[in-house]
């Protein structure tokens, strides 16, 4: 990067971190450190967006729009009526009982063994998300700097670990607003960029026309397939599961809206999401089609993935590699003629001739693609890195080689703000469950509110460096974004399960919901692993959900007769 580009990021990043330490300087006590109060629907909102909308969701979306479209977008349509049932139910309930940890419902309504049940469920599935996180910025430091990418993920888990331990929940709410700005800001320049380039080449349409014809505009997928990942039914039914969990179990999300000045104030900022997170998750993964489509008329390099990895894997054998390389370069500049053909004939307006040119796009289309992945399991065989995928370094290429000087450096600084709120997020809730659900609740009682702030930030250090162990080995999972989706799926269902049990089943009690909850997260992990049927992981929230309920009202008549009798 350039001297500017670097002014650029370091002021961005270092004014979002001071801001929010200056302005939480006087929080000592334990509900405005772990909780933070007096929010307005705004910043709640924002912050809201802001913990979701990790790097992974600026770094790797694109990248997955890029390499396979934009059916990914269906995984949130169940969303919006999540939010609304959340806003009715789960927000009015947080603010009577006036929860720090979310869990403490689960005591008040079960037990304390199920209270600490789901709490260990959280921080099982979190903290291994919250490597995932962390990994992400990582990539961005790894391919801007060149820096080895085991001592980046250290550096950048220090450094979300030390904001955090700094200034708490409070300063991550009051940050999220500005990086969400910033972040949102930043992807508005870069959509109009790439607009800009591609319509040197075609116009709008014809470019959205070309990114058809190469299977990237599968927005919605009506098929009834329980093996396939996205689909709009497992959008609807397991993404209102899945977001349903998240929003209303999930103390990293719950945390943020907890912290409004009422009810009213935490309704309105869920209501913000529920309007705009599907739009923005729109336009993002449109931002990864037309990147795409930029690549189809510029030539890209054979593999996105950082020049240290594929330096590590030819080393044995450079000529074989350009093999590859050289095969994909031709499979490509044929494509770039039949592409021309294409853009003419739909500007001729024969039907035939464009029908005729659509169908040899799509064949050369998939000819790229497969000398494509041959350079890419080239590269990851020889690097021993089987499970990275070079989809995930796209979008900071794009940004590193196509954007103006200043503009690279506002770009990376919006995903090292995304990393940074989400992952912030994340370890301020690890921190609050590990203090209040188990420090506080069964090991130290009555010790004084600074006590309780101080042995807080010593789990904000715990968390962070787990999370640093586990983003060590994230290279080995599948697309970041869709990882992050895989790990909350196979947990969230069985967290849920108790919660709606808690709300809307008065006859069921502890000891089954405890056991039902136990057998549906065992059966889960079992049929992941396991492999006996192949279903979008989508479909395990909302398994898991009612494997919880109606195993619960099975074992309560006989659960209650053997205590009376």
């Amino acid at each position: 990067m350039s001297g500017l580009d670097i002014v650029v990021l370091s002021a961005t990043l270092l004014s979002i971190v001071f801001f929010g330490i200056w302005k939480t300087r006087n929080d000592h006590n334990l509900d405005d450190f772990l909780k933070g109060h007096s929010n307005g629907w705004g910043t709640i909102g924002l912050s809201v967006m802001a913990t979701q909308a990790s790097a992974i969701t600026f770094l790797s979306t694109p990248g997955l729009a890029f390499d396979s479209g934009m059916a990914f977008v269906q995984n949130y349509f169940g969303m919006p009526l999540a939010l609304i049932l959340i806003s009715i139910v789960f927000v009015p309930m947080y603010y009577k009982l006036d929860l720090c940890s979310v869990y403490e419902f689960l005591e008040h309504r079960f037990d304390s063994k199920t209270r600490t049940l789901g709490s260990v469920i959280f921080l099982i599935q979190r903290g291994f998300s919250a490597g995932i996180t962390i990994y992400a910025p990582s990539i961005i430091l790894t391919s801007v700097l060149g820096w080895d990418m085991n001592t980046t993920v250290i550096g950048v888990g220090v450094a979300v670990i030390l904001y955090t331990v700094t200034g708490g929940s409070h300063a991550v709410s009051l940050t999220h607003k500005y990086q969400m700005t910033v972040i949102l800001s930043g992807m508005a320049i870069a959509f109009g960029i790439v607009v800009y380039k591609i319509s040197g080449y075609a116009g709008f349409g014809e470019n959205l026309s070309i990114a058809g014809a190469l299977g990237r505009l599968n927005v919605v997928d009506l098929s009834f397939d329980l093996d396939k990942r996205y689909t709009l039914w497992s959008g609807l039914l397991g993404g209102f599961f899945l977001s349903l969990s998240y929003f209303g179990t999930d103390q990293s999300q719950a945390q943020r809206y907890m912290s409004g000045n009422s009810v009213r104030e935490s309704r309105l900022g869920l209501m913000f999401n529920a309007l705009l997170k599907v739009p923005m998750q729109f336009m993002i993964l449109l931002l990864g089609v037309l990147v795409f489509v930029f690549y189809q008329w510029e030539k890209p390099p054979a593999t996105f993935l950082p020049t240290s990895i594929i330096e590590q894997s030819i080393e044995g054998d450079p000529s074989a590699y350009q093999g590859v390389e050289d095969r994909f370069e031709a499979d490509f500049e044929n494509q770039k003629v039949i592409l021309e053909d294409y853009v003419a004939a739909m500007r001729s307006g024969d039907v035939l001739a464009e029908e005729a040119a659509k169908e040899a796009l799509k064949e050369v289309g998939q000819v790229v693609r497969e000398s494509r992945s041959a350079v890419r399991e080239y590269i990851a065989s020889g690097a021993g890195e089987q499970g990275m995928k070079d989809s995930d370094f796209v979008f900071i290429h794009f940004i590193l080689n196509e954007l103006p000087i200043g503009l690279i450096g506002l770009l990376v600084a919006v995903i090292l703000s995304a990393a940074m709120s989400s992952t912030a997020s994340e370890l301020s809730a690890l921190a609050t469950i590990s203090t209040v659900d188990f420090y506080q609740s069964h090991f130290v009682k009555e010790k004084s509110e600074e006590h309780y702030v101080k042995a807080s930030r010593v789990f904000t250090g715990i968390w962070g460096g787990i999370a640093i162990v586990f983003a060590l080995f994230a290279s080995m999972v599948e697309s970041l974004i869709e990882a992050v989706n895989i790990v909350g799926s196979l947990f969230y269902g069985t967290v849920l399960g108790l919660f709606l049990a808690a709300f809307f089943i008065k006859r069921i009690k502890a000891n089954a919901a405890f056991l039902s909850a136990l057998i549906a997260q065992l059966t889960v992990l079992f049929l992941y692993f396991s492999h006996i049927i192949e279903i979008g992981y989508l479909w395990y929230n909302m398994i898991a959900c009612f494997l919880v309920i109606v195993l619960s009202l099975a074992l309560q008549p006989m659960i209650g007769r053997r205590l009376n009798s």
